[in-house]
């Protein structure tokens, strides 16, 4: 088993919380989304009716307590006029990778 594919069950047995990872993923986010509808000078309430969704959502998902679904997201995006970007990037390793690993660049579609 190469170093990577060992590490990465590893990763999941070892009691590493996903959750954790997902929280600060999910906290940037918010920090993000927030800052940018103030930015605009938009209300929880103007931002629900031009994305169709309700505020109590939108309220929920600001304090953390709601884990959004991308429909979700790029609907808060298009209601503030906003493009939505979703990265995926290797992480800054130098663990030995495995030969089979892709770190070339995505697929062109």
């Amino acid at each position: 088993m190469c170093v990577k594919k060992k590490e990465d069950s590893q990763f999941y047995k070892s009691g590493i919380n996903i959750e954790y990872i997902q929280n600060n993923v999910r906290k940037s986010l918010v920090r993000e989304y927030t800052y940018l509808r103030k930015l605009k000078g938009l209300t929880q309430a103007e931002v629900a009716e031009r994305a169709g969704i309700s505020r109590t959502n939108i309220s929920r998902f600001e304090s953390g307590e709601y884990n959004p679904t991308l429909e979700m997201l790029v609907k808060l995006a298009t209601a503030m006029d906003l493009d939505i970007l979703v990265t995926l990037k290797p992480k800054n390793n130098n663990d030995t990778e495995c030969d089979n690993d892709v770190t070339s660049s995505p697929p062109t579609l």
